[in-house]
This record gives C-alpha cells, structure tokens and sequence, in this order.
C-alpha cells in the first residue's frame, strides 16, 4: 500500500523541497501543495519507469563524488593556465574514443556526465551500440593518456557502483 502511495519516495521529498524553494516561503499550506504534488507526479509518471538503475555499491558514490569534485578544482585550475598562458598555437585539441566497459544505461550516463563537468573535456557522441564514447579534451599532447585516465579514474569506479 505504501509504495502505492509513494513509489518513488526520494523523487516525492525532492519534489516537495524543490516546490518550497520555489515559492520562497514555508507555510502550511505550501507545505501541503508541495506534498499533494511530491504525491501526484510520482504516481502519474511512474508507467513510465519501467525499472531503477540498481545500485551495487551505493556508498561508493561518496568517494566518487569526492575525486570528481577535487578534478574539477585541478582542471578549472589547467585550464585557465591553459587559456591565460598558452599560445593558440600551443592548444592541441583532441577528439578521443573512448572504449566503454559499462553496460548500463545510468552508468553510462553518469560517466558522461563526469567527463562533461570536468572543465577542458566534454562528451560528445555515445555510439549507436553504446560501445564508445566520443570525448573532446580542449588541451592534451598524449590522446591515449587521456583516455586511460577516463576508464581508470572514473569508468572503473562506476562499473564497482552500478555493478
């Protein structure tokens, strides 16, 4: 009955805290708007939910956060080194393939997501069949390089997560 209710109770309190934000303002009966809706919209969205990315090692996101945390401080750093201080003509930018270990569709999509919020790379194009993904690094003298410090640094630790 409860997951009924709620079945998707971590999207219900969002939703709920979100909507508080959003009006400005903690009153009864804001409170009780934010609820009906974190209630309604879980419920009418959830045929369209076919199934949650399951989670292997859930307390493994933590650690992983962090590293993603501290290489965003490192390449905002680089690259402001880069774009301040380095001749255009000293700029070698790449388009990197990288080959993907991941099958699931959440794993994939948080990697790219990582890699597009690491200031100098940015995802691109995830093939047809999802065994690759194509990745632009704005500055990087060794291609491979860049690419084994994706599947090392990140894509490992996601396949330990999503299992």
């Amino acid at each position: 009955m409860l997951k009924r209710i709620f079945p998707h109770p971590l999207l219900s309190l969002t939703l709920l805290i979100v909507w508080l934000m959003l009006v400005n303002k903690v009153t009864p009966g804001n409170i009780l708007l934010g609820g009906v809706l974190g209630i309604l919209v879980p419920i009418l969205t959830s045929p369209y939910w076919p199934g949650r990315p399951g989670l292997k090692r859930p307390f493994l996101t933590i650690p992983y956060i962090l590293i993603v945390l501290w290489d965003i401080v490192v390449a905002s750093v680089q690259v402001a080194r880069i774009v301040l201080f380095k001749p255009r003509s000293q700029i070698h930018s790449q388009w990197i393939i990288v080959p993907l270990d991941l099958t699931s569709p959440e794993a994939i999509t948080v990697l790219a997501g990582t890699i597009t919020m690491t200031p100098g790379t940015v995802s691109a194009l995830l093939a047809a069949d999802g065994g690759s993904l194509l990745v632009h690094c704005l500055h990087s003298d060794d291609p491979d390089d860049v690419r084994d410090e994706i599947k090392t640094r990140y894509e490992a630790r996601l396949k330990e997560i999503f299992g």
